[in-house]
């Protein structure tokens, strides 16, 4: 079935036909085993890029693809409808490319930014510690000068491709101050001193490496620092709000393909003589599951468009981030109720769908955070 796009260039619609076919023919055959095994799948990423869909955020003459959120986010949806680690995966490098795409100097991005956009390299984003995961002003891992550059002691927890990642986007404390006293810094994956605690044992989204990163006196050179010293804050926040919407546009495709399996399994499966879909009690569930993915959709491209638009989007990049993580782990429990004992089993994708649902509630600031976000706008 799929979802029914209205996109605002044929060059548009041509990148989400080809985010579609790539994904039916290179991501789906492999998701399940692949996360029932727990591996890593690091060639998909440089497939992607060299079909230039990790690109698509950022400007053409760094090698981007120089699409709008409206577009590039619907790209992402399809992908994660495919695969959800993946579309995570994804989202997370569009994340960890923001910082210097957008705060870095001229001579950085000419340096850098071309190599990351192409999926040749993976990158990893290093803000949350084990305690300061949902308030990033509470680290405490410190970059102090050293002659020409700085070096990084601290740990970092819950990092998307931690030990597997080319590069990673860290911050860390360069002075006490607590509004002020953070910077951002982009370290190579080989830098020494920087290692990967063994990787966590998750509910769900097992195709996604997620480690703490030790960081044991990691040098960096001054000209790896990614925006002015103590700016860190500001564009970890900046990078967090484009970043939530990433994952409402995967959340959504998680929801859609459960959506899809259930109306599917609904029309084949008989009970009391005629199709399950034809019984008004579990057709209306279903209904309720297509209302939850169209507004979720409908939630992330209205915030997307704001940012196209030049105009603020953080309150809705959260309210988006919130209403499609919430949908998505409400139809993706529907959808295993829809398939009954089958659903519960591994037979089919519904019963993991609805454990890749449930981290989406609670990464890129948890649904709690997302409420006190959009509460204190509200406020101003």
């Amino acid at each position: 079935m799929g979802a029914t796009r209205l996109l605002p260039s044929e060059e548009a619609q041509d990148l989400v036909e080809l985010a579609r076919e790539l994904s039916a023919k290179e991501l789906a055959p492999r998701a399940a085993a692949a996360e029932r095994a727990g591996e890593f799948p690091r060639e998909v990423y440089r497939t992607l890029g060299r079909a230039g869909l990790l690109s698509l955020p950022y400007a053409e003459e760094y090698g981007g693809g120089g699409q709008p959120a409206e577009v590039y986010l619907q790209v992402f949806e399809e992908i994660a409808a495919a695969w959800a680690s993946v579309g995570v995966g994804a989202s997370v490098h569009a994340l960890c490319c923001f910082p210097l795409a957008t705060f870095g100097t001229e001579v950085q991005r000419k340096t850098w930014l071309a190599d990351m956009l192409s999926g040749e390299t993976l990158g990893a984003y290093c803000l949350s510690e084990a305690h300061a995961g949902s308030d990033p002003s509470a680290l405490r891992t410190r970059a102090v000068r050293r002659g020409d550059g700085y070096v990084i002691s601290g740990a970092k927890a819950w990092t998307t491709h931690g030990g597997a990642a080319d590069f990673y986007v860290v911050f860390a404390r360069t002075s006490d101050d607590p509004r002020h006293g953070i910077s951002c810094f982009l370290v190579p994956g080989g830098a020494e001193g920087l290692s990967a605690a063994p990787p966590e044992h998750k509910m769900g989204l097992t195709g996604s490496v997620t480690a703490t990163m030790n960081f044991d006196g990691v040098y960096v050179p001054s000209e790896r620092l990614i925006g002015r010293e103590g700016q860190g804050l500001a564009i970890a926040f900046a990078a967090l709000d484009s970043g939530r919407l990433g994952i409402a546009a995967v959340a959504t495709g998680l929801a859609q393909a459960a959506l899809d399996l259930a109306v599917s399994y609904a029309k084949e499966r008989e009970v009391f003589g005629k199709p399950l879909i034809d019984h008004e009690g579990l057709a209306f569930l279903l209904a309720d599951m297509a209302v939850g993915v169209e507004t979720a959709r409908a939630m992330y491209l209205s915030a997307a468009r704001l940012r196209d638009a030049g105009r603020r989007y953080s309150r809705e990049a959260s309210i988006a981030k919130l209403v499609a993580t919430d949908n998505a782990m409400a139809v993706t429990t529907n959808a295993v109720q829809v398939l009954g004992g089958a659903g519960y089993t591994q037979d089919f994708p519904a019963e993991r769908y609805m454990r890749e649902a449930k981290v989406m509630q609670i990464f890129e600031g948890t649904n709690q955070i997302q409420r006190l976000v959009i509460s204190r706008q509200l406020g101003r």
